[in-house]
């Protein structure tokens, strides 16, 4: 993936965060704070703003500044996650134009490792955990075993939304939503959902780039 296909990914992420607004509002109703899409959509607009004045620096830099913008605009637990995911991404990324296969699922993999770290995550909790950790793997997987990562990021994909999916059934651990104890079953994940967008955004933006090489 080129520079250009990583700005064509965050700006997908954050037209799929504002289209799915209200929905991701919704799930973070019934277990949280009821303020998830509303959030991450003014996180993600801020980032968009900052977009343009990015275009010529590194992948490392522009995803360190995506990092620290949600960081600092996006309010609850999200913010610090997903602003550690993206700085995360960047420091294995720094000085880069381009990324291969492998660097982009090793980028990825330190990003989840660092939301692990922060918020004390595991699969199995409800959290968004349970779509990246998947993800990640299948990520892993179908580029050893040769696809391209066009390809590999499709399975990714299909990884993050049934681990979105599997996390109705499970009781939360972490976070707001495990004060509601078995009253949490049931409902599917927010954050885990937000996570599974920037997945399928990311498969959308390398197909793209596949298409029009």
């Amino acid at each position: 993936m080129t520079r250009d296909d990583i700005v064509d990914w965050i700006r997908r992420y954050a037209a799929a965060v504002a289209e799915q607004k209200q929905y991701l509002t919704e799930l973070d109703a019934a277990i949280g704070d009821g303020d998830h899409g509303i959030n991450m959509d003014r996180g993600m607009s801020e980032v968009c703003a900052k977009l343009d004045g990015l275009s010529e620096r590194d992948i490392g830099a522009i995803l360190n500044a995506v990092g620290m913008t949600l960081l600092s605009k996006v309010g609850g637990a999200a913010g610090p996650l997903y602003g550690t995911l993206f700085m995360r991404f960047s420091k294995e990324t720094a000085g880069k134009l381009e990324l291969t296969g492998g660097e982009f699922a090793a980028a990825l993999e330190a990003g989840l490792t660092g939301i692990q770290q922060r918020g004390s995550a595991r699969r199995g909790e409800k959290t968004m955990v349970d779509s990246l950790a998947p993800a990640v793997d299948a990520l892993r997987q179908a580029l050893d075993s040769g696809l391209t990562l066009p390809a590999a990021l499709q399975a990714a994909a299909a990884a993050a939304r049934t681990g979105a999916e599997m996390t109705i059934p499970m009781q939360a651990t972490k976070g707001r939503a495990s004060y509601l104890g078995q009253r949490s079953v049931g409902h599917k994940d927010p954050g885990a959902t937000s996570a599974q967008l920037l997945i399928e955004t990311a498969a959308w933006a390398a197909s793209g780039a596949a298409a029009d090489s």
